[in-house]
């Protein structure tokens, strides 16, 4: 089939959705299909058999945009939908696979072309207004919860990415229409070089120390300050190591950090490259996941499921939707709690916790699996179209 992709992210960088859009596109290529994607002017071109890739204008001084809602990207969504009206007219489409609020655009498409419109709903638009605290206007809210029901109302097939929502979408829609597909996917190279693993804890001043790591973004939603209150009941035993944030929020955090006098008891990295991620996974005792707004799964959490070292998350549903006490450490999301569970992981127990959750993930996400789970999700939007992989 012919696919018009709608993403209004940065295609490619290494942050949440985009990761997943890159992760569709590899599993409809593999099953055949061709994709047109149209998405904002920022970000790295990827070379996938049968990809394509337009890029809307780039408003002059913008050199990017942040992750989650924001007046930027209301902006952005504009050109963005004049660039898919453009391919509405001079392609030829069989389906159209939007993301997040690409799914209006979606829904516009379906409307004027009779094109069938899978929804990939990567978190609820309502829910972001409260995670990135964009706004308490009722007004707003309002209209992207309207925003959200037209979309799943209207949509052939939906993505779903965790439980909560899948139970979220199914009290809007028919629940025939939705397919769970994890954000499992991670075709990052496994760390092969244990030297560079020594090295790197020698750059952290491991020195015998605890090195318990976060990747991810240094968003509010985070819970950063949850764990940085942990590592202050811990002790100088432990080093914690944070990877990710914009550089300002680095900053910031930083400056946080010295005023309470703890600037040497953490290291801040910023942003790494995508591909060196397993190798600072390796170099870490313990991994972390101290979320403590929203309910989708973290992207993170599956990366350190498959690392081998434990990992400790908070003992919410954002993470015990799929996370069971056999594969990790859970936590009450208060800090003398979570550095207790930090304390555990730790220890002999989080050897045997660490190794349950590898072999979890060997026998449950695989590349095969998540194929099919993309198949089905497209069966649902056209029941009569080449479907099937090899």
């Amino acid at each position: 089939m012919n696919i018009l992709m709608i993403a209004p992210e940065p295609f490619f960088e290494p942050r949440g959705t985009p990761f997943s859009e890159y992760f569709r596109i590899q599993a409809l290529s593999a099953l055949g299909h061709r994709v047109d994607l149209v998405t904002y002017p920022f970000g790295e071109d990827r070379e996938i058999p049968g990809l394509r890739i337009f890029r809307s204008w780039r408003p002059p001084g913008m050199r990017g945009v942040k992750t989650g809602p924001s007046g930027a990207k209301l902006f952005l969504d504009f050109f963005l939908f004049c660039k898919v009206l453009g391919r509405m007219f001079f392609g030829k489409y069989d389906l159209v696979h939007s993301h997040e609020e690409g799914s209006i655009m979606g829904v516009v498409f379906q409307k004027l072309t009779k094109t069938p419109h899978l929804y990939d709903m990567h978190s609820s638009l309502v829910q972001q207004m409260d995670n990135f605290q964009f706004t308490r206007s009722r007004l707003v809210v309002r209209f992207f919860r309207a925003f959200e029901r037209i979309s799943l109302r209207n949509a052939a097939s939906v993505i779903v990415i965790c439980r909560s929502l899948y139970d979220h979408a199914a009290a809007i829609t028919g629940a025939s229409k939705l397919t769970l597909i994890e954000n499992f996917m991670d075709d990052r190279p496994v760390c092969a070089d244990e030297g560079r693993a020594r090295r790197l804890r020698d750059s952290f001043g491991a020195g015998g120390r605890t090195i318990v790591m976060y990747t991810g973004t240094l968003e509010p939603y985070q819970g950063i300050p949850l764990l940085i209150d942990s590592m202050e009941r811990l002790g100088d035993a432990y080093r914690l190591v944070l990877v990710g944030g914009a550089p300002a929020q680095v900053d910031e955090l930083r400056r946080a950090l010295a005023a309470r006098g703890l600037e040497g008891r953490v290291v801040l990295l910023g942003r790494q490259a995508a591909a060196d991620i397993p190798d600072y996974l390796q170099a870490a005792d313990v991994l972390v996941s101290p979320r403590t707004l929203g309910t989708n799964i973290p992207l993170k959490v599956y990366s350190c499921l498959a690392s081998g070292v434990p990992l400790v998350a908070t003992d919410l549903p954002t993470h015990t939707q799929t996370i069971t006490v056999e594969i990790a450490v859970l936590a009450r999301p208060e800090p003398q709690a979570f550095a207790a569970g930090i304390a555990r992981a730790a220890g002999p127990e989080g050897k045997e916790i660490a190794a349950r959750a590898l072999d979890f993930c060997r026998r449950n996400y695989t590349p095969e699996r998540y194929r099919e789970l993309v198949a089905a999700a497209l069966a649902k939007a056209v029941p009569n179209g080449p479907l099937r992989p090899d």
